[in-house]
């Protein structure tokens, strides 16, 4: 096990590991960056300054400091006409899902991340350096205290605290939907076609994230009945990243390596003993922040470039 690894492991030890980490990548994720999105100092300055441009002339309204860019060059591997139809993306799909994401903050779900075990960021980060979040799909998610409203926009909120860490820019991130005693009860609310494809949406085309796997694990045969419904909706580069595993935990450690797991999914590390309510102060504390994404948008004719004069749609 090398050092990376071993720092890795030891990140979090008790509720205080709970913690965004915003620091700078170092030079070993540098070299990652390098090889797999094209990041080099140079790279940075000439891709920001295209992305700042494109954005004048698009009339689109973000912040344009380097480090923000980033977060929308990286998943697009430095092409600076990719990233801004990325960040369009995110605005048309904040404009057509408003009834859910308008104005939203932490706040707004404070009982579904207190109160329920539906959705966890697991503390400690993969072999590759990637974070892990469960989604809890069967027996611990009650449909009726957490909506699929709520749970999408529990996750629209734990994504813009991800896209925040640069060390999560840079590795992605890999879920694992746990689905252990699901009923029809909650096979009923997942193949909520708004639901599937407001989620699939987002996943695949607004979504400034890299998300490398989904590992589907415990799941029982009504399962079959809800993939059947999503299967249409997933394109060919996320059903490629797609694993199924069932019970067998050993299939899910060639992908992830036990060391890096809990207990509750076969690992050596600790049985989770932590939850969302965990969670939930670090969204707190970047609230701000969050406001300032539903600021941003489109630039009406005639008025100065700034987040308090853009709208949410083009002009």
């Amino acid at each position: 096990m090398g050092i990376l690894q071993r720092n890795y492991l030891a990140v979090s030890q008790g509720k205080a590991g709970i913690k965004l980490e915003d620091d700078p990548i170092g030079p070993e994720s540098a070299l990652v960056a390098e090889r797999e999105l094209r990041e080099t100092p140079e790279r940075i300055r000439e891709s920001c300054e295209q992305l700042r441009a494109l954005m004048k002339e698009h009339r689109l309204v973000f912040r344009e400091d380097d480090d923000f860019l980033l977060t929308f060059l990286r998943p697009t591997k430095y092409y600076s006409h990719s990233a801004l139809d990325l960040m369009r993306r995110i605005v048309e799909f904040r404009i057509k899902n408003a009834s859910v994401l308008h104005g939203l903050i932490p706040k707004d779900e404070e009982d579904g991340f207190l109160n329920n075990r539906v959705v966890n960021v697991l503390r400690d980060r993969d072999q590759h350096g990637r974070r892990i979040m469960v989604i809890q799909c069967g027996a611990d998610w009650n449909p009726r205290t957490v909506k699929t409203d709520q749970l999408f926009r529990m996750l629209y909120l734990i994504h813009l605290a991800a896209i925040q860490e640069p060390e999560t820019q840079v590795k992605g991130a890999i879920i694992i939907m746990d689905f252990h005693g699901m009923s029809m009860t909650q096979a009923t609310h997942c193949m909520n076609l708004t639901f599937v494809a407001r989620l699939l949406t987002f996943i695949q085309d607004a979504m400034p994230l890299r998300l490398k796997q989904v590992h589907i694990v415990k799941q029982p045969f009504i399962f079959q009945i809800v993939w059947n419904v999503f299967k249409p909706f997933i394109r060919e580069k996320l059903r490629n990243r797609l694993f199924f595993h069932g019970s067998k935990m050993s299939s899910l450690h060639k992908f992830i390596e036990p060391n890096y797991l809990p207990e509750d999914y076969g690992g050596s590390r600790p049985k989770i003993d932590y939850s969302s309510a965990d969670w939930f102060p670090v969204l707190n504390e970047i609230e701000e922040d969050i406001k300032e994404w539903s600021s941003f948008g489109y630039l009406p004719e005639g008025q100065p470039g700034n987040a308090e004069t853009a709208q949410d749609s083009p002009s």
